[in-house]
Parts: C-alpha cells; structure tokens; sequence
C-alpha cells in the first residue's frame, strides 16, 4: 500500500514540477494570466522592439498613466509656480499624498507626489494648475499621446483610477515613456529613491520614498513608475541604462512586476548592444562632379547613429545610397544629395539624409 501511495505521488510531482521550474525561469504573462497580461521591451532613441507579447492589445494601465501626466506638466508649466490646494485637488480615491486645503506646493514639489508616491490628489492639483481643469488637461494628455504617435491610447483622467474610456497598450506606454526620459526633469524625478522638501509657510519636513523598488536593486535602474488597481492588475514601466543605451520594460497585469522587467531589462542587454551604424567621418558613396577623379565629391551623414543590434545584426548590415537628381553644372550644392538607407536582413531600419564634402585626392 505505502508503494502504491508513494508511485502515485511521485507520478503527481513529474507532472508539476517541470511546470514550477518552467515558470520560474522562462517566465511569460501568459502563465500568470490566463493570457491577458502585455509586455515590451524597447530602446529608448531608436524605439526599437527588442521582446514583445501583446504588446499592442488596449487595457487599463492604472498608475503607470502619471508618465504622461508629469511629462505634459513639464512641458506646460513652470517647476516653480506655486499651487495653492483647493477643495477639488483633496479627497480624491486611492494612493495619496494627503494634501489638505489651503496648502501651498510648488508644481515641482507635486511632480514629485506624483510620481514617488503616486498621489492621485497630486495628479489631480497637478492638472487643474497646468490647464485650469481637469477635462481641458486630459485633452492635453490626448493632444500629447497622438503627437507621439501612441494611437492606440484613450485617456480619461490624469491619476489611471479605473475608467472605461481609459486606456492604453504596452507599446504606447513604452513611446510615451521614451519621449519622456529624454526630458532631463522627468529622468531626475523618477530616478530619485526620495525628495524631500519643507512645507511651504509651515516649514514641515517632509520625505516622500520611491514605490519602485529596482532602483535600490543598482545605479543602472532609473526610473520609472509603478501602477495597480483591481481591474488593471499589477502595473510597471522600468527603466535601465548601461554603456550609453536606455531600455525601457513595461508589463500591464503581470504579478511579479518587478522581476519580470528586472528579467526584460536583464535579457535586453545581453543579447544587445548599441552601435554606431552611420559615421560621420565616413565615405558611403562618391559623386562626379566632372570628368576627372579629383571632381569627385564624398557622400556622408551630417551625424553619427546608433542602433541596438545583436552581433550577429550588426555584422551583416547593408548601406544603399539613394542619389537625388542633381546637376552639378547649374545646381549649387548646399543640402542633402540623397540618403543612406541602412538594412538589416533586407528590412530598412534606418534612412538618413546624406551630405557631400571634399575629398583630398592627391
């Protein structure tokens, strides 16, 4: 009888441990949620997709909306600018900063509210400061995502409390996080493991910590912002920057949120590095100007570019060079002759315009 028992508990445990072990290391939101989490990893300048699942299925993405809240701020207000609480910028549901009516905050001080605490009064103060109220504000916020090309996103408040005409995807928030951390305010904000500051006229002390927990994990973690409801799950875009190149992990309705950006960011710089796939200081076609050798002009790029590839990737780029109609006789030449097209496995990654300069021939 105990053999028996014991053959049929093993036979149970060769079933289920594959299936603990696979989930541990090879994590995908599928498993934790029957299918309906997103995820995505980019690069920061290039927005290029380095690992995606569901990346462009529309969902409620809670607190993780504020991104985009501080980032219209930033870009609308004055840091500086004192706001004075109002009966409509207290109460409001779900994570606080507790303000109280009559208070006075900098707008930079709410910034900071907003995306360490996760006010939702601060988002609210916050809003009705920059545009007057709260409606006109979320058209900025509206205004602001289509002119990032985040298409798929519908926002409805500033905070990312639970609204059905709210929402985004995965790959919006990674664009609308990108543009973000090129802003130098917003990338101190959401780098920052705390802030603290004196009330104004009180003088109270305050300290205000950072939700996100990654960035104690090393320097390298810098940003960005957590979020959770009932509805939307468990919310996080994070942010990583090593050797010169930013990546930018989101999931949406992933329990383990923070180790499975942790794992995305990880993967991301394993497997890719950022290269310089146009040079400045390089030749990528010649031009006649006439019949002789030293007529000839060099065809280069104003900048240099960079691009996140594999090895592999970076090894079998192709360069096309794509002439405008030129006439050297009666054409001066001040701008672009054409572009540089760069190919990575027969697929244009990246056109730029191209410029001629002297070459010393002798």
């Amino acid at each position: 009888m105990k053999i028996k028992k014991y053959l049929i508990i093993t036979l149970i445990l060769s079933v289920i441990m594959p299936v603990v072990i696979i989930y541990k290391n090879n994590y995908s939101p599928a498993y934790a949620a029957g299918g309906t989490s997103s995820e995505i990893l980019i690069e920061r300048d290039s927005l290029r997709v380095l690992s995606k699942f569901n990346e462009k299925e529309k969902r409620g993405i809670a607190s993780t909306t504020k991104i985009l809240t501080a980032l219209c701020v930033i870009k609308n207000s004055d840091l500086k600018k004192v706001v004075e609480i109002s009966d409509e910028m207290v109460g409001i549901e779900g994570s606080s900063v507790y303000l109280l009516k009559g208070e006075k905050y900098t707008v930079e001080q709410l910034l900071f509210g907003l995306m360490l605490r996760s006010g939702n009064d601060a988002a609210t103060a916050l809003a009705i400061s920059t545009s007057g109220s709260v409606s006109a504000f979320v058209k900025l916020m509206n205004d602001t995502a289509r002119s990032l090309n985040a298409l798929d996103s519908n926002f409805a408040n500033p905070h990312g409390l639970d609204d059905d005409k709210h929402y985004s995807t995965a790959y919006d928030l990674a664009i609308i996080t990108a543009s973000a951390m090129k802003d130098p305010t917003f990338k101190t904000i959401v780098d920052s493991e705390y802030y603290s500051f004196e009330k104004i006229g009180t003088g109270e002390k305050v300290v205000w910590t950072n939700k996100n927990k990654l960035l104690k994990k090393d320097e390298s973690f810098n940003g960005v912002k957590t979020g959770f409801t009932k509805k939307c799950g468990r919310c996080l875009v994070a942010a990583k920057e090593e050797g010169g190149m930013q990546l930018i992990s989101v999931v949406l309705n992933v329990g383990p949120m923070f180790e499975r950006c942790e794992d995305l960011l990880d993967q991301g710089f394993k497997d890719y590095s950022l290269y310089k796939i146009l040079d400045s200081s390089s030749e990528y076609a010649r031009l006649k100007t006439g019949k002789t050798v030293k007529s000839e002009l060099c065809v280069s790029v104003r900048d240099d570019v960079y691009y996140p590839l594999t090895v592999s990737e970076y090894n079998g780029l192709d360069y096309k060079f794509v002439p405008n109609s030129v006439d050297f006789k009666k054409d001066k030449i001040c701008g672009s002759v054409g572009k540089i097209d760069v190919y990575l496995q027969n697929r244009l990654i990246y056109s730029a315009e191209s410029f001629i300069m002297p070459i010393n021939l002798p």
